[in-house]
């Protein structure tokens, strides 16, 4: 991602603004990591929070991804079209739908969990080892995870 030039020195000293413009880089890392696999970021993130909690009711699934139930369902919608999910009742409530991987959905997301991890390892590309788990800890903190 180009360095924005016009940037203030005070701006470009603030935790939130550097924290954002990484976010940002590794977005965009990520991102094109999984458009090589076919696979748009807000569908991967969905496929492995059905992978997390499977099954899992559609109405869980939307919060535990912080997404609107209405958004959830046309990314599961594509995500079944292309035979990654599959919807049947709940096993603890048959008038929810649950969501869960197909073998080939499981098959996707291995793969996209490798593009994210090297996509991740170019984001912190320079770093030691040592380096890379003291800043995943600060983040955490700061995160409040």
């Amino acid at each position: 991602m180009p360095e924005t030039p016009h940037a203030p020195t005070l701006i470009r000293t603030l935790p939130s603004w550097l924290l954002g413009r990484a976010a940002a880089r590794g977005r965009a890392l990520v991102a094109e990591a999984l458009a090589e696999e076919g696979l748009r970021m807000w569908h991967h993130v969905v496929l492995a929070a059905a992978s997390d909690h499977q099954p899992v009711a559609q109405a869980e699934l939307a919060r535990s991804v912080a997404l609107d139930p209405k958004d959830v369902v046309g990314i599961l919608n594509d995500l079944q079209k292309d035979g990654y999910v599959r919807r049947e009742p709940h096993p603890e409530d048959r008038r929810k739908n649950a969501v869960r991987l197909t073998p080939e959905g499981e098959r996707l997301l291995a793969r996209c969990a490798a593009a994210a991890d090297r996509a991740n390892d170019a984001l912190l590309e320079g770093f030691s080892a040592r380096e890379r788990a003291d800043f995943l800890a600060l983040l955490e903190r700061a995160a409040r995870v």
